[in-house]
């Protein structure tokens, strides 16, 4: 009886050991197939030589991806292809005209990238597509209406001050500050206060401070994982020391945006107040998603609930932390431009009054120097589409549906096809009146969304 049952166990062996031989011929097979089809879908668009395996994953492994990215954008022009690795390729765009192409269209986010996102933010407005995202973003454009966002001057203002005030006591000490952590508190402080109806003040909370802290991990780890071939697979970036880290800083998020969204409904709660809401003439950004019903009269679920909240806050102070801190950095490198911005504003609010709505279009060259810097630095870098049909751009070239699209910001903000001398701080070239193309300027992005990254 021993005898035929190790034969049997034997042949099972061998079959199992077949089959998996089989399939992974298969998927060899699959995967040669596929980078066939992509050598040919791009080879309208030259690129560097790249390795069979790793693609140009070498090229932007360095700690800056902008110098290669740089040289591309001056090498060939509007577009090349960029192998991340085998089987993995898509295409860098940085023309105007090409971005004003994709952009009127509506393919998807690619969602190869950005899927990498939704443990962190959910399934929020920034990763909706088709008829969901249209039904979510009709229901929350009345969040942004002028009369909903004059008012919130004042609240910025007030923001401002309370890190003006720290800054002070910081400078007395060393006269270098660091100044990403606390801008990136003061927005975080200004978007709690003007969107999620906040009462405190994030800026002293020792709750935001370690929210802005999982922030930072999780950027950074979302950018590690992108690069990694290795990391794409979920069970191995689960087990992964990456993987664990990113758990710990999306719960560490996650609870921080659960206690905005619990103490609001407390506060909704309480006798006469949610009457009060009701007859507002436009609600706030969390209060529209608290009193929302769908157009078959459900609520948003807890879980979509949490996404919107997860995706605005982050979204909401991160790009704008990061705006305003290279702004400053800007103005701190250019000496003879921060005086004049200064004494424009000393002119306009001389007598310590504090800024208001109205102040905002008195301010010309201090508007055209932030956008200058918004163009050497912009805070969104680049956005990805994954063509859902075919495209043939001004110049004739053409990919076939399936193929994914980078836009890259930065590169287009760089390109001195479209601006000349483009490492050059020049406010000049926001003067009234200036002519450009109406795509060579997207610091956030561009189209017709209200997120469209």
């Amino acid at each position: 009886m021993t005898v035929p049952a190790l034969a049997s166990a034997s042949g099972l062996l061998q079959v199992a050991s077949l089959l998996g031989l089989l399939l992974l011929l298969l998927k060899a097979a699959q995967l040669y197939l596929h980078r066939q089809w992509l050598l040919k879908a791009l080879q309208q668009f030259p690129s560097p030589p790249s390795h069979w395996l790793y693609g140009h994953s070498r090229e932007f492994q360095e700690e800056s991806e902008l110098p290669p990215l740089l040289k591309r954008v001056e090498k060939y022009p509007s577009a090349c292809a960029l192998w991340r690795w085998g089987t993995r390729a898509m295409v860098l765009v940085y023309d105007p005209d090409y971005m004003k192409v994709v952009l009127a269209r509506s393919d998807p986010k690619n969602s190869v990238v950005y899927r990498l996102l939704i443990p962190w933010i959910g399934c929020g407005l920034l990763l909706l597509n088709g008829q969901t995202w249209f039904q979510r973003r009709r229901m929350l454009t009345p969040a942004f209406h002028y009369d909903i966002l004059k008012p919130y001057v004042g609240l910025m203002a007030k923001s401002v001050q309370v890190m003006l005030d720290k800054w002070e006591q910081l400078v007395a000490q060393d006269p270098r500050l660091e100044i990403v952590g606390p801008v990136s508190l003061m927005t975080l402080d200004t978007i709690m206060k003007c969107a999620f109806s906040h009462q405190g003040s994030a800026q002293t909370d020792g709750d935001s401070h370690s929210y802005i802290q999982a922030i930072w991990d999780l950027k950074n780890l979302f950018s590690i994982r992108t690069k990694s071939a290795f990391l794409q697979n979920d069970i191995i970036y689960r087990l992964s020391p990456e993987g664990r880290k990113n758990h710990r800083a999306a719960r560490i998020a996650h609870q921080h945006t659960d206690r905005v969204i619990q103490l609001r409904k407390a506060q909704l709660q309480k006798q006469g107040e949610m009457e009060n809401v009701r007859k507002k003439r436009h609600l706030d950004f969390l209060d529209i998603l608290l009193l929302a019903r769908m157009e078959k009269g459900n609520s948003l679920s807890d879980t979509d609930l949490r996404a919107e909240v997860d995706t605005f806050m982050f979204e909401g102070h991160d790009t704008t932390a990061s705006g305003i801190s290279w702004i400053l950095y800007a103005l701190a490198s250019h000496p003879e431009h921060q005086q004049r911005c200064r004494e424009e504003i000393q002119g306009l609010l001389g007598d310590g009054t504090s800024i208001t709505w109205d102040h905002l279009d008195q301010m010309p060259y201090t508007t055209m120097c932030i956008k200058e810097a918004l163009r050497l630095y912009p805070p969104v870098p680049g956005v990805s589409r994954e063509l859902s049909k075919p495209i043939t751009f001004p110049d004739g070239r053409s990919l076939p549906a399936g193929i994914t699209l980078s836009l890259s910001i930065y590169g287009l903000h760089h390109n001195p096809q479209v601006w000349p001398n483009p490492e050059e701080f020049d406010p000049s070239r926001f003067a009234p009146g200036s002519a450009r193309h109406s795509h060579a300027f997207m610091p956030f992005s561009g189209g017709s969304s209200l997120i469209q990254a």
